[in-house]
């Protein structure tokens, strides 16, 4: 089967996991497009985030679009998937082709410049499964994704810039073993839209 990439595939480094880095996936759009198009039909949000007892406005714009059992429960509030689009979905059957994996749910994230952030963290919710395929697609400008061992300290913190049309799909055992962010940046930067496709299991929602 031809898969659809342009460039080399990578494994990262990284103990105790697995991912795979394609640098650059043929979308059958340009980066521009896709970007312009995804930036105007979908209804993004900007969310509150209860950590520690304590709520922020969540530092980028989201979306989440799949099938209609696919629920997703995340700091105590339950998100109801959106319908796919057309474009969605055909962006689901490429990264589908390329990670071998299915998806029945994508949550977008929308990086309107330097100054939104998403925070340490790993997708082990139960609603996930104990092994969860995460395939991360990136558009727009660079950023540095980061890698954190959860339990390891002599493991040093892996920095992966995630280009526009890259692919990054994290398996087996890495959620348990370790978180992922992106940081802030004191520089001027461009917009990034970010879509992680997953599959969640019907009928296992997280507790709150």
């Amino acid at each position: 089967m031809h898969l659809p990439f342009t460039s080399e595939t990578r494994a990262l480094a990284l103990p105790d996991a697995q991912v795979d880095l394609f640098e650059r996936l043929t979308l059958g759009f340009s980066h521009d497009a896709l970007m312009q198009q995804l930036t105007d039909d979908i209804q993004w949000r900007q969310e509150d985030i209860t950590l520690f007892g304590k709520t922020y406005r969540q530092p980028r714009l989201i979306a989440w679009h799949g099938d209609d059992k696919a629920s997703y429960r995340y700091s105590g509030r339950v998100y109801e998937p959106q319908p796919w689009t057309d474009l969605l979905l055909q962006l689901k059957h490429r990264v589908e082709a390329a990670s071998g994996s299915q998806f029945n749910s994508v949550l977008l994230n929308l990086y309107r410049d330097g100054r939104d952030s998403m925070g340490l963290h790993a997708d082990d919710e139960p609603e996930l499964g104990p092994e969860p395929v995460i395939a991360s697609l990136s558009l727009g400008a660079t950023r540095t994704l980061y890698f954190k061992h959860r339990f390891r300290k002599d493991l040093a913190t892996l920095r992966v810039p995630l280009s526009s049309g890259s692919l990054l799909v994290m398996r087996g055992s890495t959620q348990q073993y370790w978180k992922h962010g992106i940081r802030k940046l004191s520089r001027q930067c461009g917009p990034r839209i970010n879509l992680t496709f997953r599959h969640i299991v019907p009928g296992k929602p997280a507790p709150d």
